[in-house]
Formats: structure tokens, C-alpha cells, sequence
């Protein structure tokens, strides 16, 4: 193992105890979330599922759970096969060969790179779409849509993705302050991104039409009247064209919100659920979530990116550390990148608890915000319920797969905060 390298040095043994742990930690969560699952369907949910019903969600768990350990192992033991070979230093040396200069050499090993991810997922990617969804009833992709969407996905990442990586790359080459000016790059492009996002991308992907004038919409755009939310449009979205499974979601930025209904929630909500789900989000507005996530996260991005100034300069002590525990000679903005996300995987774990925590903070309060929106927080817990039972979620999930992944809280958590809503305090 690491036999290339010329010594092991203590960021080394960092970054690989680093990666074993965590997976060590996710199958530990795996295990204890397959324990955790209810021999009896829960109370809450008896009007909605019945055992067969619960075995099959207990099916679709552990097949996932498989699936993912499954996974999980095979792409640490190609980072650690690949690492140990010298992949990184080697894949340096190819791009330099092919490359007249730094910047282009960057681009063709960070190309390189995500194309050999792309490969190596894509098996993975097929088995859970066309094996595992399909089996379960949940898939409606067909191989054509499957196949339009990475190709898509693919060419969305060169025209995008591209400019921006030589923007970075060059910033970190030739700007003093480098971490500065790339963090103002990437968050202006990410802003720009969300605006555009609603008309010029998403619609490559899914078929979004204007909701037809009627009751539903009627409601709707009143409850936005009622809530002060800048509503532009009511949107359904063939969500169908894939899954059955359904969701909801806001587009947008400013006045120009929108909201777009997946189809197969329509055809499995009444219209006081959906006005309940809706209100939920609506809260998310209403309470600040979105904007106070949105700082954090630019605060959150800015200091990464001062982390990475620090893992790519090549006169500093960290970044010769970091590169010589990677087997790389040659100090540079495109392969500290790639080096520095490995590192701060697990940093990054340990932030998204931090993150999920406050996460679920937040959809306890869109919960009680759309409560007393509608005045029916039943509405809402029947949808949710319905959602849950839908999707065959785990009825109640282990604690430390809670705290390490879910950024809801779980469902009979949820039922039990709404059935409080409007109660006297003390009861």
C-alpha cells in the first residue's frame, strides 16, 4: 500500500485514517438504521400502510444499505489502489505531456478526472435506476432518458464548469490574494446560476408547464397573497418522466419565485395537502431559512477557499505536506484542488452534522409556520405521512444515521411537533 511514495508523512496518516473512518462510521450508522426498523407499522401511519406494505419499505432499506456499503468500498479502494500507484503524480505527468502550459494542462487532469469518476459511477448508477428502482415500482426512466441526462449532465459540465475551473486555476497562477478573488468567481457564478437555473437550465431536463387556471391554482396564489410571498408562476413539472416518487420545490430569486409542483404529487395529494406542503415551503421564505443559509454558506465557501489558497501555494509547508503525502513533486492550483477535497472529506462530515442539525431546526419551523399558514397542521401531516408511506422511508430512522445524513427530521418526529401547534404552552 502507498508503495510509490518515498515516505509516509503525518498528513498521510491523517487523510487515511481519516477515510477509514468514515467508513467505518457509515457502516456503523447502515447497521444501527437496519436494527432500528419497526417490527409493527407505527401508530401514525395505520390508516396508510399495512404490513406488506412495511415489509416492502424493510426490503427497500436493506437493499439500499447493501447497495450503498457496496459502493462505498469500492470507491475507497479505488482512491486507495489509484493513490497508492502514484495516480496522482502519474495523471499530472500525462496532462503536462498533453499540454502546452499550466492552464491547460489543468483543465485536461481535472477533465480527466471527473471522466473516470463518470465511468466508474456509471455502473452503480444503471443498477440503482434500472435494478433496484425499477424493481421497488419506483422507476419510470426509460434507457434513452437515462442515457440524455449524463450526456447532458456531461455537456452542461464542459460549457459551465470549464470556464469557471480556468478562471480559478488561472486566479490561483497569477493573482496575489488568490483565495479572494477566486471565492467573489465562484460565488457570483453560483448566484448567477440560481437565477438562471429555473429558465435556462432545468428546463433541459424536465418539461415545466404553466398550472392551468382552476381551483388548485386559485388556492395557491392566494395562499401566497396571504403569506406576502413574491409568487411569478405556478409550474407542474413531469416528474412522472422519471419516478413515481413526488416532491415540490421554489425557483428563483428575488420577485421572480415560482413554484413548481412534480405531476405525480398532484395525482396523489387533495388540494389542503398540497396548500400544506406548499405553506412549508413558503416558510422556509417567510422565517429567513433561505437566506440565512445562504450567508453561511458563503461564509462557509470562503473559508475553504482561504484553506485551499494555503494547499496550493508552493513555497507553503502545508502544501509541500499535503503533496507529499500524495506522491505529487510538482505544486499546483489543479492538483491541490483535487487533494484538498480528499482531505476535507471528513472536515466536511463533521460540518454537514453541524448543518444538518440546523437543518432540521429550520423544518420544524416551516412545519409550524405552514400550520398556522393553512390553520390545518393535519393537512400537512397527511401529506407528509403519504409522502413517507410513498417512498418507503424509514418509519423511524437510528439516531446516528439522523444525526450524520438527514436534514429533516424524521416523519413521526415532524407529526408529533404539528400535533402541538396551537396547543396552550404546558400542555
Amino acid at each position: 500500500m502507498l508503495a510509490r511514495m518515498n515516505e509516509w508523512n503525518f498528513m498521510t496518516v491523517i487523510i487515511v485514517v481519516g477515510v477509514f473512518a468514515l467508513w467505518k462510521l457509515e457502516l456503523a450508522a447502515t447497521l444501527l438504521n437496519l436494527r432500528a426498523f419497526p417490527a409493527t407499522v407505527p401508530a401514525d401511519l395505520a390508516e396508510l400502510m399495512d404490513t406488506p406494505k412495511l415489509d416492502q419499505a424493510r426490503d427497500y432499506l436493506r437493499v439500499n444499505a447493501r447497495f450503498g456499503m457496496f459502493q462505498a468500498s469500492v470507491s475507497l479502494t479505488v482512491l486507495l489502489v489509484f493513490w497508492g500507484l502514484g495516480g496522482f503524480g502519474w495523471l499530472d505527468g500525462l496532462a503536462r505531456g498533453w499540454a502546452s502550459s499550466e492552464l491547460p494542462a489543468g483543465l485536461v487532469f481535472l477533465s480527466l478526472l471527473l471522466l473516470g469518476q463518470t465511468l466508474i459511477g456509471l455502473p452503480f448508477a444503471v443498477y440503482d435506476t434500472f435494478v433496484i428502482e425499477q424493481g421497488f415500482g419506483f422507476n419510470r426512466a426509460t434507457p434513452r432518458t437515462f442515457i440524455l441526462d449524463r450526456l447532458k449532465g456531461l455537456l452542461l459540465a464542459a460549457l459551465l464548469g470549464l470556464p469557471l475551473l480556468a478562471a480559478v486555476l488561472w486566479i490561483f497562477t497569477h493573482v496575489a490574494h488568490a483565495w479572494l478573488w477566486a471565492w467573489a468567481v465562484v460565488t457570483i457564478f453560483q448566484l448567477a446560476l440560481t437565477y438562471l437555473a429555473p429558465s435556462w437550465i432545468m428546463p433541459l431536463f424536465n418539461k415545466f408547464t404553466p398550472m392551468p387556471d382552476g381551483p388548485l391554482k386559485q388556492a395557491i396564489e392566494a395562499l401566497g397573497d396571504r403569506c406576502h410571498f413574491p409568487l411569478s408562476g405556478v409550474l407542474v413539472m413531469d416528474g412522472s418522466k422519471r419516478s413515481t416518487k413526488a416532491n415540490a420545490f421554489f425557483t428563483g430569486l428575488g420577485k421572480r419565485k415560482k413554484i413548481a409542483l412534480f405531476d405525480t404529487l398532484i395525482e396523489k395529494s387533495c388540494q389542503a395537502e398540497l396548500l400544506g406542503v406548499l405553506a412549508h415551503e413558503i416558510g422556509h421564505f417567510r422565517c429567513g431559512h433561505i437566506r440565512q443559509r445562504l450567508a453561511v454558506g458563503i461564509m462557509q465557501s470562503a473559508a475553504i477557499f482561504f484553506l485551499l489558497g494555503l494547499a496550493t501555494d508552493p513555497h507553503g509547508d502545508f502544501a509541500r505536506l499535503l503533496f507529499d503525502a500524495f506522491g505529487v513533486r510538482t505544486i499546483s492550483p489543479h492538483v491541490g484542488l483535487v487533494l484538498f477535497v480528499i482531505l476535507l472529506e471528513p472536515v466536511s462530515k463533521l460540518l454537514g452534522v453541524l448543518a444538518n442539525t440546523w437543518s432540521r431546526r429550520h423544518e420544524f419551523e416551516a412545519d409550524a409556520y405552514a400550520a398556522k399558514a393553512t390553520g390545518d397542521g393535519a393537512a400537512l401531516g397527511e401529506a407528509l405521512k403519504k409522502l413517507s408511506v410513498d417512498h418507503l422511508s424509514h418509519p423511524t430512522p437510528a439516531a446516528l444515521r439522523v444525526w450524520l445524513d438527514y436534514s429533516h427530521p424524521p416523519l413521526l418526529q415532524r407529526l408529533a411537533a404539528l400535533r402541538k401547534v396551537g396547543q396552550p404552552e404546558g400542555r
